[in-house]
C-alpha cells in the first residue's frame, strides 16, 4: 500500500486531502497539533474502509517534527498543508502575529521537508507544498501571510533546482481561498461559503500529483 503524510490534516484542505488519498488506497499519516480533530478524520477514513494513523506534531518545533517523522517507516508522498493566516493592515500586526505566521508557514515547511526527505529519497517519492495564490501576488491586508507564502514559493523552487538530477520531486500547489475553518477567527472574508470547497481542490491536487513543478488551481 502506498503511503502519504499530511500536516494540518485535522481540518480544511489537509482533511480533504487525507480523505481523498485514503479513498484511493493510500495509508494516510495524519499530522497535526489537535488530537481530537485528527482522530475524527481517522474515524472517517476507517469508516470508509481506509487506513489512517494519527501522529501528533507541532510543525514549529524541531523536536516535535523529528519525532513525528521517526514514527513513519516508509513514505511515498509528503504534503505540507499546515498553515495559518493572520490578516489586517500592517500597523495592527504584533510581533507575536509575525512570529506565529512565519514559524508555522515558513519554518514549519522547512523543518517538515528536512525530516521527510530521507524517507522520500528511499521511495523515490514526491513532496507537495501547499502555497496558495498568496505566494504569487500581494493582497490587501495579507502582507505578512503573503510574505510567508512567497518564502515557501522560493524554498520550493530552490529545491526543484537542487534536486533536478535526483529521482524525487517537489511540487508547488497554488489555489485561492477555500470554504474552510481557516477564516473562523478573521473578518477578512465576509462570507467563506462562496469560496471553493476543499474537497474540489483536493480532487484536482490528487489528479495532478505526478511530480510536476506546479499544480495551479486558481490564477
Amino acid at each position: 500500500m502506498s503511503t502519504v503524510a499530511i500536516t494540518g490534516a485535522g481540518s480544511g484542505l489537509g482533511r480533504a486531502l487525507a480523505l481523498k488519498y485514503a479513498n484511493n488506497d493510500y495509508k494516510v499519516y495524519l499530522l497535526g497539533r489537535h488530537d481530537t480533530k485528527l482522530h475524527l478524520v481517522q474515524k472517517e477514513i476507517q469508516e470508509n474502509g481506509g487506513s489512517g494513523e494519527v501522529i501528533l506534531c507541532d510543525v514549529r518545533e524541531p523536536a516535535s517534527v523529528s519525532i513525528a517523522f521517526q514514527q513513519i517507516g516508509e513514505l511515498d508522498i509528503f504534503i505540507n498543508s499546515a498553515g495559518i493566516g493572520i490578516f489586517g493592515p500592517l500597523k495592527e500586526y504584533t510581533s507575536e502575529d509575525i512570529d506565529k505566521t512565519l514559524h508555522t508557514n515558513v519554518k514549519g515547511a522547512i523543518l517538515c521537508v528536512q525530516s521527510a526527505l530521507p524517507i522520500i529519497r528511499e521511495s523515490k517519492g514526491r513532496i507537495l507544498t501547499i502555497i496558495s495564490t498568496a505566494g504569487r501576488r500581494g493582497k490587501v491586508n495579507e502582507s505578512i501571510y503573503c510574505a510567508s507564502k512567497f518564502a515557501v514559493k522560493g524554498f520550493t523552487e530552490s529545491l526543484q533546482k537542487e534536486w533536478e538530477h535526483e529521482q524525487i520531486a517537489i511540487t508547488a500547489v497554488y489555489m485561492g481561498g477555500m470554504n474552510t475553518p481557516f477564516w473562523n477567527h478573521s473578518s477578512h472574508v465576509e462570507d467563506p461559503s462562496v469560496l471553493q470547497e476543499p474537497a474540489v481542490v483536493a480532487e484536482q491536487i490528487f489528479n495532478e500529483d505526478d511530480g510536476r513543478n506546479e499544480i495551479m488551481i486558481d490564477q
